[in-house]
């Protein structure tokens, strides 16, 4: 099945702790259904020091469901993707304008 979430794309978080909060995809992972939307979902993580990065705590960007996160229009709405052809290429398009994304 086609990824209707890619990294790169401007998302906006729908449920949880973080709704209304939006950013950018940083990595997908379809067999988990997971994406990773930098400064969503943060926690932190303890790190030990090493002879090349100081230790201490560190906040890291947590995966968030896809089922939980919409893509954001041209003119910044949540909207849902879809997928057409156009000539010989398969596209993805937002549902709200009908651009192709």
């Amino acid at each position: 099945m086609a990824a209707k979430l890619k990294k790169g794309d401007k998302v906006v978080v729908l449920t949880g702790k973080d709704k209304g909060r939006q950013g950018e995809i940083a990595s997908v992972n379809p067999t988990a259904n997971k994406a990773v939307v930098e400064g969503v979902n943060m926690a932190i993580r303890h790190t030990r020091q090493t002879q090349t990065a100081q230790g201490g705590r560190v906040q890291k960007a947590m995966p968030v469901d896809l089922s939980n996160l919409a893509l954001l229009d041209a003119s910044g709405k949540a909207t849902r993707v879809g997928f057409r052809v156009e000539g010989d290429k398969k596209v993805r398009y937002a549902k709200t304008t009908g651009e192709v994304i």
